[in-house]
C-alpha cells in the first residue's frame, strides 16, 4: 500500500497550478509582445538564429546610414559643381563680350565689375559646407576654409589633397569627397609664351596648340615640356625642348608678327632684333587655378592699354587664353560630375541591395519570432479553462479528510 500524506497532496496540487499558471503567463506575454520567442528557453534553436539575424540587421542598418551619408555628400558636391559650371559659363560669356574691339575702357571695366562678383560667387561655391559645417572641398581638413584670399587678394587653396572614403558594405568603399586642389587649382592651362630674356623689347603672341599629335610626337612619347625659342643672327628661328633637343620650326625664317609652328604649337614674335639674344619660352602643359584665370582676366580688363600694337596683342592673347582656360575649367568640372555620377550609381545599387537584404532578413526573423495570434489566443482560452478546472479540483481535494469517513 502506498501512503500519500496531506503535504504531498498539497505540494503536488500547488506545483501543477504553478505550471499551468506559468504556461498561461507565457501565452499572455506572447500575445502582448507579438513574439513567440521572448527568452531563449522558449525555443533555444530559434533564439540562437534570431540573435544572428538581429546582428545581421544591425550591420545592414549601419551600412544603410553610411549609404545615406554618402548619397547626401555626393549629391551636394554634384550640386556645387553644377553651380560652378553655371558661373564659369557666365564668365566665359563676359570674356567673349570683352573681346569686342569696339568696347571702350569703361565698357571693359563694367564687364570686369561683374566678373569680380562672379569670382566671389565661385569662391563661395568652393567653400561649400555640409550639414555638419565642414568644408566639402578641403580634403581631410574639413574645419579649414578651402579657399581664402591672400594679401594680394588672390584666392589660395588652404586644404590638403586628402579624399574621404566611406564603407557602404562589407569590402565596398566609395569616395565621398574631392579636394578643391584637384578640381579648382590643377586645371590644364592654355599653352602660353613668355619672355625669358628681353633684349630688344619685342613680344610673343598668338600662342596655341594647333596639332596635338605633332606635339606628342615631338617628345617621342615623353611628357611634353617647355619649348625655348630664339632667333639667330641669320634670322632663323631656333627651338629646343627642356632637354636641349632641337625641334623643327616651320617656317624657320623670322618675320616680325608672322606665325610659325614648332612641335604642333603656333606662335608669332614681333619687334626683335635677330641675334640680339632674345629668348622666349612656350609653356606646355601648365596648370592654373580657375581663380587665377579669372583674376588675370579681371586685372587685364582693368589695366591693359590697347593704344599700341603690343597692348592690342597682349589684350587679344589675354582673351584667347582666358577662353581656353575657362573651357578647361568647365571640362574639369564636367569630368568630375561624370565621376560623381558613377559613384552615385554604385551607392544607389548598394542601397537597393541593402534594402532587399533587410527585407529578406526581417522575413526570416518574423517566421522564427512572431507569434501566430489565432493559435496563441486559442491556447490562451484552453489554458485558462484547464487552470480553472485545476483550481476547482484542488479546492475540493484540499478539503478531503479521513475524519469525514469516520
Amino acid at each position: 500500500m502506498i501512503r500519500i500524506s496531506s503535504q504531498q497532496v498539497f505540494q503536488s496540487g500547488i506545483n501543477r497550478l504553478q505550471e499551468l499558471n506559468s504556461n498561461l503567463n507565457s501565452t499572455q506575454q506572447q500575445i502582448s509582445t507579438g513574439k513567440r520567442v521572448n527568452k531563449p528557453s522558449d525555443d533555444p534553436v530559434a533564439a540562437a538564429r534570431i540573435l544572428k539575424l538581429d546582428q545581421e540587421l544591425a550591420r545592414v542598418e549601419t551600412y544603410e546610414r553610411n549609404v545615406n551619408l554618402a548619397d547626401n555628400r555626393l549629391k551636394q558636391e554634384e550640386s556645387a559643381l553644377t553651380s560652378a559650371i553655371d558661373v564659369i559659363q557666365r564668365i566665359r560669356e563676359l570674356a567673349v563680350q570683352a573681346g569686342n574691339g569696339s568696347l571702350s575702357a569703361n565698357d571693359r571695366r563694367s564687364i570686369s565689375s561683374e566678373m569680380k562678383e562672379r569670382l566671389g560667387q565661385l569662391a563661395n561655391i568652393g567653400n561649400t559646407r555640409d550639414a555638419s559645417g565642414e568644408y566639402i572641398f578641403s580634403g581631410f581638413q574639413g574645419s579649414v576654409q578651402a579657399f581664402q584670399q591672400n594679401d594680394e587678394g588672390q584666392y589660395v587653396y588652404q586644404g590638403d589633397e586628402g579624399q574621404r572614403v566611406l564603407e557602404i558594405d562589407d569590402g565596398v568603399t566609395v569616395p565621398i569627397s574631392d579636394n578643391g586642389k584637384g578640381i579648382f587649382v590643377n586645371v590644364p592651362a592654355a599653352t602660353t609664351g613668355e619672355y625669358t630674356n628681353d633684349v630688344s623689347g619685342g613680344f610673343i603672341s598668338g600662342v596655341s596648340v594647333v596639332n596635338e599629335a605633332d606635339l606628342n610626337a615631338a617628345y617621342s612619347g615623353s611628357f611634353p615640356d617647355d619649348i625655348t625659342v630664339t632667333v639667330d643672327g641669320a634670322g632663323d628661328i631656333q627651338a629646343q625642348d627642356s632637354q636641349g633637343n632641337a625641334l623643327t620650326v616651320s617656317p624657320s625664317v623670322y618675320e616680325s608678327g608672322e606665325p610659325f609652328v614648332v612641335a604642333g604649337v603656333e606662335a608669332s614674335i614681333s619687334d626683335i632684333t635677330p641675334g640680339a639674344g632674345d629668348t622666349f619660352t612656350l609653356k606646355i602643359n601648365e596648370r592654373q587655378s580657375v581663380f587665377g584665370t579669372i583674376e588675370n582676366l579681371i586685372a587685364g580688363l582693368d589695366s591693359i592699354e590697347k593704344g599700341t600694337p603690343e597692348g592690342r596683342a597682349e589684350y587679344d592673347d589675354l582673351i584667347a587664353l582666358s577662353l581656353v582656360n575657362l573651357d578647361s575649367a568647365q571640362e574639369s568640372f564636367i569630368l568630375k560630375q561624370t565621376e560623381l555620377g558613377g559613384r552615385m550609381n554604385a551607392v544607389e545599387s548598394t542601397k537597393s541591395f541593402l534594402a532587399d537584404s533587410s527585407v529578406y532578413t526581417n522575413e526570416i526573423r518574423s517566421q522564427l519570432q512572431d507569434v501566430d495570434y489565432a493559435e496563441a489566443i486559442s491556447n490562451l482560452s484552453f489554458q485558462s479553462f484547464v487552470l480553472q478546472a485545476a483550481q476547482q479540483s484542488f479546492a475540493q481535494v484540499s478539503q478531503l479528510s479521513l475524519f469525514d469517513r469516520l
